[in-house]
């Protein structure tokens, strides 16, 4: 797993797909940067009465301008524009860059949730692939809250309803292979409860409490 966190244009999640291919590795590249204008662009932008925030600024930001059409570039082998790439890449071994690389991506903008919404659960579609991420970045992804009060995905599981939690467990338990288990809630001892039933192996978290405490504590509550 590598972490790029001043990502820039992408070339290290480049270089990652193309090492991948060159010995059939599987590595993964999680790439972090923010959306800087250039200074110069910056400049006219204002003259044109635009600011951060503004669509018809973000759009020419680092990341939605250079590195996500760089990553999708390398991936299918087309320009933004649908035309194939031109050019070779000549390593170790050379093939053309038009045949692209058999990886895949996901693009996520990080934003500031309140913690009103956080603590009363609105916002869990929102947060959902930091739980995925979280638990490997691998297989299914669950989006959306469980109407029966819990999930079970390829490397995680999600507990809503703590009242469900024997079902829950023991859908963990034979899924085998999990990494992680999310459980929602603000009680202590049933967290712990859970945490006590879950197959060895699988890591208990629980969510939002670490969010939630970081946000009383920066608000000297």
């Amino acid at each position: 797993m590598i972490l790029d966190f001043f990502a820039g244009s992408g070339t290290t999640a480049h270089a990652v797909m193309r090492l991948n291919r060159q010995d059939g590795g599987r590595r993964q590249c999680i790439s972090v940067t923010n959306n800087e204008v250039a200074a110069d662009e910056q400049a006219a932008l204002r003259k044109a009465d635009l600011r951060p925030g503004d669509p018809d600024w973000e759009k020419w930001g680092i990341c939605d301008y250079i590195t996500k059409p760089r990553i999708a570039a390398a991936i299918t082998g087309k320009t933004p524009e649908g035309k194939d790439i031109e050019g070779d890449y000549k390593f170790t071994d050379e093939f053309p860059m038009a045949e692209g690389f058999e990886e895949n991506a996901e693009f996520f903008t990080l934003t500031y949730e309140s913690h009103v919404a956080v603590g009363a659960n609105f916002a869990f579609k929102r947060i959902a692939p930091l739980l995925w991420m979280r638990a490997g970045s691998e297989g299914r992804r669950i989006d959306d809250l469980p109407e029966g009060g819990w999930a079970v995905a390829d490397t995680y599981g999600l507990l809503v309803d703590l009242d469900r939690a024997g079902a829950f467990c023991d859908a963990v338990a034979a899924q085998g292979g999990l990494r992680v288990a999310y459980v929602v809630t603000d009680d202590d001892r049933r967290f712990q409860a859970v945490a006590r039933a879950l197959p060895d192996g699988v890591e208990p978290v629980r969510l939002y409490e670490s969010y939630l405490s970081n946000f009383r504590f920066s608000m000297g509550r």
